[in-house]
Parts: structure tokens; C-alpha cells; sequence
């Protein structure tokens, strides 16, 4: 069965890239893969002499926060993703590597164009600059409905 990866961070554009995946898993009669990705903030290794707590309890927190985000995000959109079978993945690194590296199998990668990140005035954010140019597979960048240019 083919596989169609969809990038969700909770954001507006991940949104419509769900919306998108979804249809286009209905039409194809494909599996949807639903990837959140998790990571280390860098202030964790510490900076001016300042090295915070680090250890797998935290580690745990950040990954079963991506997981309830991802179930969440998910569970908005039951009536979206009825008759589609969606395997969740929730992966630990940058945003742009794990969405790739779940890719590798997939048919088809679809993300927002902008995500969660802090550079709102990009009309296409560095993940999704990042995977158009790194992805296994064709890529489909899908502009949020309200996004201004």
C-alpha cells in the first residue's frame, strides 16, 4: 500500500497540509503516515557556564509531549481522517531530518509552508525548504488558506 507522509506541528499550515494529505491518501487509497518531531533545545547543553538538569526523564517529557501533541492533533481531525489507515510517528531531531527520514518509504511528502517556527514573514519556512531540497520522494508544500503574501 502506498504511504503519504504529512508533517503536523499543531500549526495553521500543518493544518491545511493534513486537510491536503488526507485527500489525496482518499483519492489514492493510500496510508497516511503523521509525523511530530521532538528535540533537544539547545540551552540544554548549556551555555555561560549554566548546564541545566539533562537526563531521560526529560527526554521522556519532551517525546510524550510530541506524542500527546501528535494524538491530539489527530483526534481534531477524526472526522477528516475517517476510512484512512494513519500510523503516527513521533521522531527525535530536527524537524526537517525526521520528516525525510520517515519519507524513505513514502510516495509522497506533504507539510505547510509555514510552521510553528519564529520567521513569519518567510513565505516558505526553513523545514520546508530543508525537505524540498533533502526529501526521498516528490514533495508538496501546501499554503495555509489565510497566508498572505
Amino acid at each position: 500500500m502506498a504511504v503519504i507522509v504529512v508533517g503536523v506541528d499543531g500549526s495553521p499550515g500543518a493544518r491545511s497540509a493534513l486537510e491536503w494529505a488526507a485527500a489525496e491518501a482518499r483519492l489514492r487509497g493510500s496510508r497516511l503516515r503523521a509525523v511530530n518531531a521532538w528535540h533537544l533545545p539547545a540551552a540544554a547543553y548549556g551555555s555561560g557556564g549554566f548546564v541545566p538538569p539533562v537526563g531521560a526523564t526529560w527526554e521522556d517529557d519532551l517525546e510524550g509531549s510530541a506524542k500527546a501533541a501528535l494524538a491530539k492533533i489527530l483526534d481534531d481531525a477524526a472526522g477528516l481522517l475517517d476510512g484512512i489507515e494513519v500510523e503516527r510517528h513521533v521522531g527525535e531531531g530536527s524537524a526537517a531530518v525526521v520528516l525525510t527520514e520517515s519519507a524513505d518509504d513514502a510516495d509522497l511528502l506533504v507539510i505547510g509552508s509555514r510552521g510553528l517556527g519564529g520567521f513569519k514573514e518567510l513565505l516558505l519556512g526553513s523545514v520546508g525548504h530543508q525537505c524540498a531540497q533533502r526529501s526521498p520522494c516528490p514533495v508538496v508544500i501546501v499554503r495555509g488558506r489565510n497566508q498572505q503574501v
